[in-house]
């Protein structure tokens, strides 16, 4: 008999495969690879980003290059958790050229995907990373610098927005102390979900 995240994690698998031969938009025609997410469907603790960048399109996978590698060491340092624990997705699964934001349209063509992705790990907290990816999940037009700092309401938990990693390497270490200030709020919200 096939359990709950079993079924989960097929249907992310489907939903993957639907990803890797979509052409809805014209970033398929420019992209390397789909980069559709990382880690399995019983994370409790999801982070999106706005959309691949060079590295990630070049592996296939999100957040793998510098702003990846502060990530991963902020999940552990502040979260106490590791990369493979989380679900790692972004709002649009292509990369735009020249890293440019995603235009309506190209969201719009994606917007399924992500939320299959959200509907199908259920994860207690969000965290959004950046601009964009806390626009597009809050459905609001406030920047981050304004969202951030509290906790949302979403889908099956809340939603913590913080900055995207990028802005920590290019502003230092007060962008950095907001981002570790968010992530302790993040962890905050599983252990209230009782995650541990």
């Amino acid at each position: 008999m096939t359990t709950a995240p079993d079924r989960a994690e097929l249907a992310l698998a489907e939903l993957g495969r639907e990803a890797q031969a979509c052409v809805a938009c014209p970033l398929a025609s420019s992209r390397t690879n789909v980069v559709f997410s990382a880690g399995g469907s019983g994370a409790r603790l999801m982070f999106v980003g706005e959309g691949p960048g060079r590295d990630e399109d070049l592996a296939g996978e999100p957040f793998v290059g510098r702003s990846g590698h502060l990530l991963d060491r902020l999940i552990e340092e502040e979260i106490g958790l590791a990369r493979r624990d989380c679900y790692i997705a972004n709002v649009v699964k292509c990369r735009p050229p020249n890293n440019r934001d995603p235009v309506p349209e190209e969201v719009a063509a994606c917007r399924h995907f992500l939320e299959g992705q959200v509907s199908l790990v259920a994860p207690a907290v969000v965290v959004t990373l950046g601009n964009f990816a806390a626009r597009a999940l809050l459905g609001t037009t406030e920047g981050v610098t304004r969202l951030r700092g509290s906790i949302h309401p979403f889908a099956t938990g809340v939603l913590v927005p913080t900055f995207h990693p990028a802005a920590a390497l290019r502003g230092g270490g007060l962008v950095l102390a907001q981002m570790r200030a968010d992530f302790v709020r993040a962890k905050r919200s599983l252990g209230e979900a009782g995650v541990r």
